[in-house]
């Protein structure tokens, strides 16, 4: 009746604790598979689309302007909008969402 547990009841105790455990592992597991792993194959996907960025390149930015990429360094663009040469905006890569080919329709 002390504080102590006895030899059984402390094995009792850690076999009851066995199943919480597991699901506490399957709700981890899952919300790896859910959350993260998407989140991981959109940055993967993302980083090959502007590695593969070329001078002439139709793009979307992220504020929803479309342009045509007329320069490129290291990590930004220089893009051009619209029918006027005058509207050139260098940009970083990373507000690129969506790039379409110059060979593409």
């Amino acid at each position: 009746m002390g504080i102590l547990l006895t030899e059984a009841e402390a094995t009792n105790t850690i076999w009851a604790m066995i199943p919480t455990l597991l699901i506490y592992a399957a709700l981890f597991g899952a919300m790896w598979f859910f959350l993260m792993r998407p989140q991981k194959k959109e940055q993967k996907r993302m980083a090959s689309m502007l590695s593969t960025l070329e001078i002439g390149d139709y793009v979307l930015t992220t504020a929803g302007f479309y342009g045509v990429v007329i320069d490129i360094t290291d990590d930004t663009v220089i893009v051009e909008f619209g029918n006027n040469k005058n509207c050139r905006i260098p940009m970083e890569k990373s507000a690129i969402s969506r790039v379409e080919k110059s060979g593409e329709s």
